[in-house]
This record gives structure tokens, C-alpha cells and sequence, in this order.
């Protein structure tokens, strides 16, 4: 620990990643850390930096797959509260990475604010859900945010605005290693309404995707103008599976891990069904999920 010395409490050593993601899948990180502080980030940056580790940002682990080996390096987790904050002034919400983004979505909406319903059944951090701009068919986050606040490896913290932060199709141009908060713009509205089409987008949800299995979400992006789902089901493809890993029968973008099932299951089973689209529809599918 000397490398961390004077931050044990906050830094743990051969940490099991698997409890930490949706998938509960992989092996440990050498160095698993959850500053309090922006100072004691800044501080674990900097030896990070001096020591040649490589650092890993993770948020609620919703869209992440860990390898069966693990990571040789530091996984940084945000959930102390000043990374977790959650701000109203008006009709604008500062909401820290950590914040969880179920829990803004619902708050929001208790306020009367409208802006972020469509992200209702996303799992996930604020952070997370702004460096991929998070979404699906009833809009994307990057719509509400205003301003991210960032912080780069160097420990420099600055900010980043539209128009010069740009949101597209599950990304964003934000370069910086770690976003610390957002800044949304939402609209008032009345609460029950609001609230009407959260409980509409739920309820699709329930009926369309596996929800009660162990997933994380889709594995491949749409490519333009079509849906990854209906490629892969028109490939026959639902149902197959891979040792413990298995295509969704009820939405063919969601790869399940049943018992027994390792993160080398799923990794064989991704490429199984890249190349059945390649091969029947000259379709490259390119992952949603990270892979660590």
C-alpha cells in the first residue's frame, strides 16, 4: 500500500469487481478507490500518474463487463456525497456523477420538472450517463445537459458548455478523464402528467426487455436508420448461447448470464453474433457495453 500510503481508508487492495456490475461477472481490480474529496481525487490522480497505474472510472457497473482475469490497475468510484449531490435552483439541476440516475429522473419529476423522463429504467450514474449520453427511443440525456464539469488528469477542473459540448448517439466529445457533475436544463410541468409518462416508458420497458435477469442492457449500438435487436433476431439468433451466456428471447440486443456463466461466455457470444449480422446483412455491429 505504500504507493497509496496515508489514503487506507479509502483505497482497497484485490478488490472482486463481479458484486459491483449488473452482469456479476469478472475478477478483481489491484487498487479499488472511493475519494471523499476532490482533493483526495486530485491526490490519487497524482500517484496514479507518478506510478504508472492506469486509472478506471466505473459508475453503477449497468453497462459494463469485467474480464474473468480482472483489471491491473485503479478503479475510481464516486459515491462519497459531494460526488453524489443533487442541486435545484429553478428549473436548472446540478447533479453530481455519482447521483444515481433513477433517483434524479423520479425527484425531478416530483418537482414538476420535465426534461429527463425518457431516461426512466436506465440504470446508471449521472456521470456514466453523460460521457455516453445515455437514452433510448424516447430521447437521450444530452438533451438537458447544460454544462459538465470535468477534471483532467492533471488534476486541472474546468468546465465544458454547450454549443461546444456535443452530444451525439451514444457519445460525447468530452476527452477529460473524469466528470465530477452536470448541469440540467428542464421545463416545469405538471407532476401527474409527468409522471403518466414515466409509468407509459416503464411499462414498455417491462413488456420489451429482460429486465428481471442478470444483463447489462444493450451489447451493440443501432447502426443508423436500423435496430441491433431486429438484426439479430432476423438472424435467428435469439436463444443461442455460449456456456453460460445466452441471447435473449424477449430482446435480441440483451445478452443474459445465466448460472455458471463467466465474462468469457459473453465475450465469445458478442463475437458469435457480430459475425452472423456481418456475414447475413454486411453489418458491423459495434458495442454499447464497455469491456474492461
Amino acid at each position: 500500500m505504500g504507493i497509496f500510503s496515508g489514503l487506507e481508508d479509502i483505497v482497497e487492495t484485490d478488490h472482486p469487481l463481479a458484486k459491483r456490475t449488473w452482469y456479476g461477472l469478472g475478477g478483481p481490480a489491484d487498487y479499488f478507490i472511493r475519494p471523499q474529496t476532490t482533493e483526495q481525487l486530485k491526490d490519487v490522480v497524482r500517484r496514479c500518474d507518478e506510478n504508472g497505474i492506469r486509472m478506471y472510472v466505473m459508475g453503477f457497473g449497468s453497462n459494463l463487463l469485467i474480464e474473468d482475469e480482472g483489471l491491473r490497475g485503479a478503479v475510481i468510484k464516486f459515491e462519497a456525497e459531494p460526488f453524489a449531490h443533487i442541486e435545484f435552483e429553478g428549473h436548472e439541476v446540478t447533479a453530481g456523477a455519482g447521483a444515481e440516475l433513477s433517483k434524479l429522473v423520479l425527484t425531478c419529476v416530483e418537482k414538476g420538472l420535465s426534461g429527463i423522463e425518457a431516461l426512466t429504467g436506465i440504470p446508471g450514474s449521472v456521470g456514466g450517463a453523460v460521457r455516453m449520453n445515455a437514452g433510448g427511443n424516447f430521447g437521450d440525456f444530452g438533451a438537458a445537459v447544460e454544462t459538465v464539469t470535468l477534471m483532467d488528469k492533471a488534476g486541472n477542473i474546468f468546465e465544458k458548455s454547450k454549443p461546444e459540448l456535443v452530444f451525439d448517439y451514444r457519445q460525447t466529445n468530452i476527452t477529460a478523464k473524469f466528470i465530477l457533475s452536470a448541469r440540467l436544463k428542464l421545463s416545469a410541468a405538471d407532476p401527474e402528467q409527468v409522471m403518466r409518462t414515466v409509468k407509459e416508458i416503464w411499462i414498455y420497458k417491462k413488456n420489451s426487455q429482460p429486465l428481471n435477469t442478470k444483463n447489462s442492457g444493450c451489447i451493440f449500438k443501432n447502426p443508423r436508420g436500423v435496430s441491433a435487436g431486429a438484426l439479430i433476431d432476423r438472424a435467428g439468433l435469439k436463444g443461442l448461447r455460449i456456456g453460460g451466456a445466452v441471447v435473449s428471447d424477449k430482446h435480441a440486443n440483451f445478452i443474459i448470464a445465466e448460472n455458471g456463466c463467466t465474462s468469457r461466455d459473453v465475450m465469445r457470444l458478442i463475437e458469435a453474433i457480430k459475425q452472423r449480422v456481418q456475414e447475413q446483412f454486411d453489418v458491423e455491429l459495434e458495442l454499447e457495453i464497455e469491456i474492461w
